[in-house]
């Protein structure tokens, strides 16, 4: 017995110092990376004409970041544009550290013109693909970039490697001041103009008039096999893609790994990543790589355009194949993939719940009061659009940002009333009653204590329009149970969700005229915001806030701000 006790000793002993080996070794190979970000006007010409674009080092798409899984990032953003600016690192999960998260007047007020600051965080348990863009207004629209986490030194991809990677991140241009097309809109009241064309890599391909001497072109050789990592970077559109005539097999997500399956077409909503694997096993040739709309929202204007770029054999010079691409309201197949996700490693879902929520999202519709102008009130029959979740519309505070105010204990700046489920039950995707189309206007967060395990059932409205949205959560990455269409019902729905294998992701696609579930554990204080990445709809109001409190340990406390925090 004493024998037995002595090894079971000896053996955990061994265990530890294996352990701190390990974190020592893989904090001996962690590296700190910096980089200097200028924000600043750039000539850009697309579509014949050129315009004084916001760019990151002038450089359009900006600098890809490229990491390995445990290394930090300082990175120094200085404002040399004319409008106010802050840097969001998407998908990172910024522990302890939500001073970087970047959203403005949520974790930060503004880099004004002239001013800087220095966003600093370590990327911890995540590889795979992310990205970053702008988080004020529509400076995103042409300030983004990707992140590219490797494994840490000495590991390898779960699965076998590549002869080459390949980067695709797909955007959405104007051919006007993106900033003007929203400034118009909130002045009206109407929805804004949509796009002139879509992207690749900031190319918007042959088909766009003045562009395809600049198509980008993605070299391959007959036989290897790539990883491509796409990014729907655009600002308010979900995107098919595919490549002619070649399969491309998921491997992930968000940047985590997913059980393998293979598809022909991709759909992604802006703020999401794809990793996919594709063998160069066709004859040796040309082939386009394209992308356009998934729109789902019935009747509502959309850039009805294609973008590609040239998928190109070596010493191949024949005309490129151009794929089928879905027709742009197949939520058929939107959904086959959507639902096809599973995670590689077996997840940790927290079975008990210390908080279930409700919360219904989509459009809205405010009625004008008597002596607005009729120019300010160009929505449906002379009304404003807005957008909301359980009815409240999300309004960001202009003096102090959220975190300041929780941190320093400033009152007066948020309440912490957001309702747990909608104030009113109704057929959330039937014919809602016109009474309900108008939510109220408030700075409302959910608070969570630090360890809190939470679900949240994501309801779709349809409200004015139905349509899929795009739902990302801060600080975090989620399960996703399950999605399905119509109400959500506990009674039968229960039963679908997948508590085995659900994909860890940061960005959920709501189904149109649907639900999905999430659940997560609060272990990351700080205040997080989750909203639609229709950036039109974040505008609206579609959003809203959880406060997590800081827990017991220290390292699960929020850290002191940064001396150059910006001020309002």
């Amino acid at each position: 017995m004493e024998s037995a006790f002595t090894n079971n000793r000896y053996a955990f002993f061994l265990l530890s110092l294996l352990l701190l080996f390990s974190s020592f070794s893989s904090l001996k190979s962690a590296k700190t990376h910096n980089h200097d970000f200028v924000v600043q006007e750039t000539k850009v010409k697309r579509l014949c004409k050129t315009h004084n674009s916001i760019t990151v080092n002038g450089q359009f798409p900006g600098p890809t970041l490229e990491v390995n899984n445990g290394d930090t990032l300082v990175i120094h953003v200085t404002n040399k544009a004319r409008y106010n600016v802050t840097i969001h690192w998407h998908g990172v999960r910024q522990m302890t550290t939500a001073w970087a998260d970047g959203p403005e007047f949520i974790t930060q007020c503004p880099i004004r013109p002239g001013g800087s600051y220095t966003y600093r965080f370590t990327i911890s348990g995540q590889e795979g693909t992310l990205w970053w863009h702008a988080h004020s207004s529509w400076v995103r629209a042409t300030v983004y970039g990707a992140i590219i986490i490797h494994p840490q030194e000495g590991y390898s991809y779960p699965f076998p490697k590549p002869n080459r990677e390949s980067l695709i991140t797909l955007g959405e241009w104007w051919d006007a001041n993106p900033i003007d097309v929203i400034q118009e809109a909130t002045r009206t009241g109407a929805a804004p103009n949509v796009s002139d064309a879509y992207t690749i890599n900031g190319q918007p391909g042959d088909l766009y008039k003045c562009s395809s001497q600049d198509t980008v072109k993605i070299p391959v050789d007959s036989g290897e096999t790539s990883l491509i990592r796409v990014i729907n970077a655009a600002l308010n559109q979900q995107l098919f893609f595919t490549v002619a005539n070649h399969k491309l097999t998921v491997v992930g997500a968000d940047a985590s790994y997913m059980k393998p399956f293979t598809t022909k077409v991709l759909m992604l909503g802006p703020g999401q990543t794809t990793d996919v694997l594709m063998k160069a096993d066709q004859p040796s040739a040309r082939y386009y790589i394209a992308a356009r709309a998934y729109a789902s929202a019935q009747g509502a204007p959309f850039d009805n355009t294609t973008t590609t770029a040239i998928l190109e054999y070596k010493t191949a010079t024949s005309n490129p194949i151009m794929p089928p691409l879905p027709a742009y309201n197949d939520t058929t197949t939107a959904t086959a993939f959507t639902t096809s996700f599973k995670s590689l490693r077996k997840p940790i879902v927290p079975t008990e719940l210390d908080h279930n929520l409700f919360i219904t999202m989509g459009l809205g519709i405010n009625q004008c009061p008597s002596k607005t102008r009729a120019r300010n009130c160009q929505g449906p029959n002379g009304t404003r659009f807005t957008a909301s979740m359980n009815n409240v519309s999300f309004v960001l505070p202009s003096n102090v940002s959220i975190l300041q105010a929780h941190h320093q204990g400033i009152p007066g700046v948020f309440t912490t009333d957001f309702p747990s489920s909608p104030p009113v039950t109704f057929d959330y995707t039937g014919n809602v009653s016109r009474s309900l189309w108008q939510p109220i206007r408030g700075t409302k967060v959910y608070k969570l204590k630090y360890g809190s395990r939470v679900q949240i059932v994501l309801q779709g409205t349809s409200i004015f329009t139905a349509e899929n949205h795009p739902i990302h959560l801060h600080g975090y990455d989620f399960y996703i149970l399950a999605e399905g269409f119509g109400n959500f019902n506990p009674k039968t729905d229960i039963a679908k969700f997948n508590l085995v294998d659900p994909p860890l992701r940061n960005t959920v696609s709501l189904p149109v005229k649907g639900w999905a579930v999430i659940r997560f554990v609060a272990d990351n204080p700080g205040t997080w915001i989750m909203h639609c990445h229709l950036d039109v709809h974040i505008g609206w109001g579609l959003a809203t806030v959880f406060v997590v409190e800081d827990g017991p340990g220290p390292l699960q406390k929020l850290e002191q701000p940064p001396p150059d925090l910006p001020v309002c």
